[in-house]
């Protein structure tokens, strides 16, 4: 029996731009990506996570980028105005977060990375998940297309309010 998907909510989630003093947009590939059918260059994403109990947005998106990426040398520049969902595919329905959402419901926040690369670092503390299996900095203007297809309205939305922001410093 299928569950009815408009009476499953939306998983509270942060996703974060990274912009570097270029003016450069950080975005990682996910591992396990050649199955996909929409091709490996469509898995390429701006970190982002959950939040936790207790834990608001801003939290969230510090803890998120630090735990995915090793940054911790950055400034914090804007959050989107409003949230932003989108719905999973009804091929990931059920398999992701265990069937429980429809989507996520996320607040963007983009930062200013004042490190250096070196500080980047793909091998998460013990007890999480690799999120990334490589990484890349690229124009906003190509961020939207290195995605997948069901995220690419948030992107475009999360682009267009942090355009002004995407500057070489």
């Amino acid at each position: 029996m299928t569950k009815d998907r408009s009476k499953l909510g939306y998983r509270p989630n942060v996703g974060i731009m990274v912009i570097n003093a270029d003016g450069l947009v950080w975005i990682g590939r996910r591992p396990g990506s050649s199955s996909d059918p929409e091709g490996r260059d469509t898995w390429w994403q701006m970190p982002q996570g959950g939040i936790d109990d207790g834990e608001d947005h801003l939290q969230a998106a510090i803890r998120e980028l630090r735990e995915e990426t090793g940054m911790h040398s950055i400034e914090v520049l804007a959050e989107t105005k409003d949230w932003i969902t989108y719905e999973l595919p009804e091929t990931l329905q059920g398999k992701s977060w265990s069937g429980k959402y429809r989507g996520q419901k996320q607040k963007w926040v983009a930062v200013r990375f004042t490190g250096d690369d070196s500080e980047i670092n793909l091998t998460p503390e013990p007890g999480h998940k690799v999120e990334f299996e490589a990484w890349k900095w690229v124009p906003i203007s190509e961020v939207v297309g290195c995605v997948v297809s069901f995220k690419r309205d948030v992107y475009e939305a999360v682009v267009k309010e942090f355009a002004g922001l995407a500057s070489k410093i």
